[in-house]
């Protein structure tokens, strides 16, 4: 019964959370390992919701949403909503396009339109074998994704006194922040929650009525666990290898960066698995994001567009950020923060829905997780709310 959490989580380790994840280890060593130990915390409530959700009525959570709003809104949440997913997408083409660059010295813009294509492929394997054939490629990639990124911490040497006391939480300035806002975005993302109520229920629908749900929701339970804590350990690993090898060298404020810190301080072959498992990430992610996408726009528009077609509209703005020139790790952390800032617009109408007896029956949310879930949504608001402030008040570097 497992198979959707885990193409979920690729989400998690997403190029996005690279950048956002190097980026504080270089710059603040240990001191935000708690936002990620938060983070993923959060992550385990928020996936099992959406993949109950999905479950219990047979609909994505966007079918759901669709049915609910009138035309005008419904149409201004799509558009906010694939605002976050063309970011996700940004983020995940461009480091599978800087994983290439590093691998084969290739230019961003072919390596961009070669993760396109390979993305492309992956997701004939949903279209042409169904669910269950696209789980097992995915998390093949993911496997990859984690020797990738875990490999150089064993060759690390990580202070466990300092990444102890990274576990209060606290800020250094006003850039801290800015860089757990992203590391935030990236960790609890939008799409990860639109598109897992749609794979639990393209995968299991509503097998066996109210008499199987049970026990499927005990499956989901364990398959929301494992795959989360795996993902959570592999961020928290690249926080840590930052820290322990990036703090304070130059030149790491960018992936190509970090990578050749990475080499010079580990060795060519620990570096080159940093480089593959970036690579996997982007070519997974990118393929789960286009997925996410279709659900949105399904669910919310209720139109549907071939997935094919789909990525190859979506590919489009990527390949152009990438020809202007822009620095592409900065573009990685700024896409996080504006996917940090898209949460709550999906955390809230899981919740309520999550919650609603009409709709989930004798499955809907206890009081005890209602009240936990609302808590995270507060936390969550509360991080951004200081992002925009500070942003305002000009204090962000």
């Amino acid at each position: 019964m497992w198979g959707p959490a885990f193409v979920a989580a690729v989400a998690y380790v997403d190029p996005g959370n690279v950048a956002a994840n190097l980026t504080a280890g270089a710059r603040y060593g240990y001191l935000l390992v708690w936002v990620l130990v938060l983070a993923n915390a959060m992550a385990m409530l928020v996936q099992y919701l959406s993949a109950k959700t999905g479950l219990v009525t047979g609909r994505s959570l966007p079918e759901l949403l669709g049915r609910r709003l009138r035309r005008g809104p419904r149409i201004v949440f799509w558009a906010q909503a694939e605002v976050v997913a063309a970011a996700t997408d940004l983020a995940e083409v461009l480091g599978g396009a800087i994983a290439l660059q590093i691998l084969f010295g290739l230019p961003l813009v072919a390596g961009g339109l070669i993760v396109g294509l390979v993305s492309m492929v992956l997701l004939s394997v949903q279209t042409r074998r169904g669910q269950r054939p696209f789980e097992f490629v995915i998390m093949g990639l993911l496997l990859v994704v984690t020797i990738g990124f875990v490999a150089g911490l064993f060759a690390s040497d990580v202070s466990w006194a300092g990444a102890g006391r990274g576990l209060v939480p606290r800020f250094a300035d006003g850039g801290s922040v800015l860089v757990a806002a992203s590391m935030l975005g990236a960790t609890v993302m939008p799409h990860a929650i639109y598109v897992h109520s749609a794979l639990a229920r393209d995968r299991h629908g509503r097998q066996g009525g109210t008499l199987g749900l049970p026990r499927l929701l005990r499956a989901t339970r364990w398959d929301v666990l494992v795959s989360m804590l795996v993902a959570g350990a592999v961020n928290i690993a690249m926080l840590l290898l930052a820290a322990a090898t990036l703090q304070g060298v130059g030149g790491t404020d960018s992936i190509e960066g970090a990578h050749a810190a990475i080499s010079g301080a580990l060795g060519p072959l620990l570096a080159g698995l940093f480089a593959v498992g970036l690579l996997a990430s982007g070519l997974a992610s990118t393929s789960v994001g286009c997925y996410a996408g279709a659900a949105i726009m399904s669910g919310l528009l209720r139109i549907r567009i071939p997935m094919l077609a789909r990525r190859c509209i979506t590919l489009v703005p990527a390949l152009l950020l990438l020809a202007s020139g822009v620095n592409p790790t900065w573009a990685l952390v700024m896409s996080q923060v504006l996917l940090s800032l898209g949460i709550p617009f999906a955390l809230v109408p899981l919740v309520r829905v999550s919650s609603d007896r009409a709709v989930m029956g004798r499955f809907a949310n206890s009081v005890a997780l209602r009240v936990v879930a609302w808590t995270v949504v507060a936390l969550i608001v509360l991080l951004n709310v200081a992002l925009v402030v500070l942003t305002a008040a000009g204090t962000l570097g």
